[in-house]
């Protein structure tokens, strides 16, 4: 049996400090703090100190963060090729966005065109690489070629990749 998966339910993160997580996702990007869940048990029985925080996005799915301060985790400075967050905006928020990251004191880098969608870059304070996506105007057209060939071109990596 198959089953349909209908989207994006929420992504989980840890996160170094709870408050330092929400002033960037709700003060900065505009996410409202939805949901917090005071987590003193796991599920397998271990005692534990977790807040799990959930931000709301416009579509019904959220960004979710961990603060497990008895768990050990190596926070560091993501490349965006190993982690980044992509998120959709529409195209006239991409200026005044980079704007306030700059007036913010934060790294930003941008506009970058990659062809179907315009974006621009964020470090949260957890070290993940934030990116604002816009489409551009023909999007749809693009991504519909793009659809057309992208099992050839995976098949071609796979067999040109060194064994």
């Amino acid at each position: 049996m198959s089953i349909m998966l209908q989207g994006l339910h929420h992504n989980a993160y840890r996160c170094r400090d709870s408050e330092e997580t929400r002033r960037f996702y709700e003060d900065f990007l505009g996410l409202p703090l939805k949901t917090t869940l005071e987590i003193n048990e796991t599920k397998s029985g271990r005692a534990t100190r977790t807040l799990h925080t959930f931000y709301g996005m416009a579509d019904g799915s959220a960004l979710a963060f961990f603060e497990a301060p008895d768990m050990p985790f190596e926070f560091k400075e993501q490349h965006d090729y190993d982690l980044h967050i992509a998120l959709r905006v529409e195209h006239d928020q991409l200026a005044p966005m980079m704007d306030k990251g700059r007036a913010a004191g934060l790294e930003v880098r941008g506009i970058s065109d990659h062809g179907f969608i315009h974006s621009i870059y964020f470090r949260d304070p957890n070290g993940y690489v934030i990116e604002l996506t816009a489409e551009v105007p023909d999007a749809a057209e693009q991504l519909a070629e793009h659809a057309r060939t992208a099992r050839d071109k995976l098949d071609r990596w796979q067999a040109s990749k060194p064994r």
